[in-house]
């Protein structure tokens, strides 16, 4: 029974709570006409973000099917029906376990036409630093990588209700850096 309400029932209402947070937001996007030249022409491409920054990201990505690399560890399979509520395909596989397999499943999702999403430092880090797997991935694809990341600032909370104050009303800044062909 607690496997069924961490694999069913926490993956809704994350999603949902994303889904809100989000609509708490003024959005705004930095650096996203590369992207969408990309998006419109219909070329894949590899988005990279550090493995800290994954709360928003189904906000901010902007194309229409995506393939996101997740890990094997046990939290892995939760926020893969995470990014499932948010119509991700998920692929299962790190650096150290299953990760050969994960970047062939990346590769054919690429060759189907699908933006390939990846945490270039992952789980273990160290944090911020690119490992090799996302290098690879470019030259086995031939996709370009395009960084990118949020920022969120906080503004005065507003009245959501009696007495309540809703503490969440922010910005949420998308950035996208630099396309990286290799």
């Amino acid at each position: 029974m607690k496997t069924w309400l961490k694999l069913s029932v926490l993956p809704a209402i994350a999603a949902w709570g994303i889904r809100l947070l989000g609509r708490t937001m003024t959005i705004a996007t930095v650096g996203g006409e590369t992207v969408d030249a990309f998006i419109q022409k219909g070329n894949p491409i590899i988005i990279a973000f550090w493995h800290g920054r994954q709360l928003m990201m189904p906000l901010a990505y902007r194309g229409k099917s995506a393939s996101i690399l997740i890990s094997h560890h046990r939290d892995g399979e939760i926020i893969a029906n995470i990014m499932k509520e948010f119509c991700f395909g998920a692929i299962r596989g790190s650096s150290s376990r299953g990760g050969m397999q994960a970047l062939r499943q990346l590769v054919f999702a690429g060759k189907q036409g699908k933006d390939l999403v990846i945490t270039p430092d992952g789980p273990r880090g160290p944090s911020c630093q690119v490992q090799a797997g996302v290098i690879s991935l470019a030259k086995l694809t031939g996709f370009p990588i395009v960084p990118l990341t949020f920022a969120c600032s906080k503004k005065k909370s507003f009245l959501a209700g009696i007495n309540f104050k809703f503490p969440f009303h922010g910005r949420l800044d998308c950035l996208f850096g630099e396309t990286l062909f290799l």
